[in-house]
């Protein structure tokens, strides 16, 4: 399995009765996985509410996901558990259903003060209960779930373990993880999530993107790759320059409805799918939408909106 390229990670439509949208998510994965330069497809992550569905319901977006990607790129099954008990239930789930990667969210007794001894062990067992590909998702210190480099380089000598999903925020710590990486017996690929700053971290080397906001603005990630990797770094400040101010107005305070305006974006932009959100996220204000729409039209992606309609 080779990751290097763009990752996005999916949002999840819903029904105006916050049951899952079969039909708009199937419409969803299949823009997705047409999409240029898009080389695997995440679901069950933060972009996808995953905290908000139940083990069910988190089995069925894998098989729809499974169903609509039909194996065009490969499917990476978010696995977010209080401990890995859960968490090889649900991969053991994920599997059945189709996915042949896992996304390994930290567990959350990392922000109780938990020992690293806890953390490398909740992946190694992961490793050693299903015959999958792991991608290691590296938390921002302000979560009090980020792994510390030596940690995190212990958890990455694991066989199964083929990528880190690199979200520190933080560009030293994004060179630091990139030449632990370098420097191990076998190839473990960095992918930024560094949205807010996505140029000089790949500029600063990664293989690739893996990012909720990929959903939306997947072509112009793979452009920005491309660029960079081509050496072509004008081309690349231009594209960059279109991506900035999408971002300024995603990633904002409050942090966590970004997917909320995700939805939205994706709506301004012809998909069909509801604006529906699981608690606590919130639909958005009609003063927020006209700032989003005003970012896409500065992006040259939707120049025919107007901040008016």
């Amino acid at each position: 399995m080779d990751l290097s390229g763009i990752v996005p990670a999916s949002v999840l439509p819903f029904k105006a009765d916050l049951s899952i949208d079969g039909p708009a998510y199937r419409r969803h994965l299949l823009n997705l996985a047409f999409t240029p330069g898009v080389v695997g497809i995440t679901c069950n992550g933060h972009a996808g509410e995953v905290a908000s569905l139940s083990r069910d319901e988190r089995r069925t977006v894998v098989a729809l996901a499974a169903e609509a990607i039909n194996g065009r790129v490969p499917l990476i099954a978010g696995i977010h558990a209080e401990n890995y008990l859960q968490a090889i239930d649900l991969a053991h789930d994920a599997q059945k259903e189709g996915a042949v990667a896992l996304l390994i969210f930290p567990p959350p007794v990392l922000a109780l003060g938990g020992r690293a001894e806890m953390a490398v062990r909740y992946v190694a067992e992961l490793a050693s209960a299903v015959d999958l590909a792991l991608v290691v998702f590296s938390y921002a210190a302000f979560t009090g779930m980020a792994y510390d480099l030596d940690t995190l380089e212990r958890i990455c000598t694991i066989e199964r373990v083929v990528a880190v999903k690199e979200w520190s925020l933080d560009i030293r710590k994004h060179e630091q993880t990139r030449d632990i990486l370098r420097g191990l017996s076998h190839r473990v690929l960095l992918l930024s999530s560094f949205s807010t700053n996505l140029l000089p971290a790949l500029v600063s080397g990664a293989d690739g993107i893996l990012s909720g906001h990929g959903s939306v603005i997947a072509g112009l990630q793979a452009q920005l790759l491309t660029e960079i990797a081509g050496g072509d770094l004008v081309a690349a400040q231009r594209t960059y320059a279109r991506i900035k101010p999408l971002t300024d107005v995603i990633y904002r305070e409050p942090m966590a409805n970004m997917y909320a305006r995700m939805k939205e974006h994706l709506i301004m932009l012809g998909h069909e799918m509801s604006a529906a959100v699981r608690p606590p996220l919130e639909r958005l204000l009609e003063s927020e939408r006209r700032e989003l729409r005003e970012a896409l039209v500065a992006s040259g992606l939707a120049a025919h909106l107007s901040a008016a309609e």
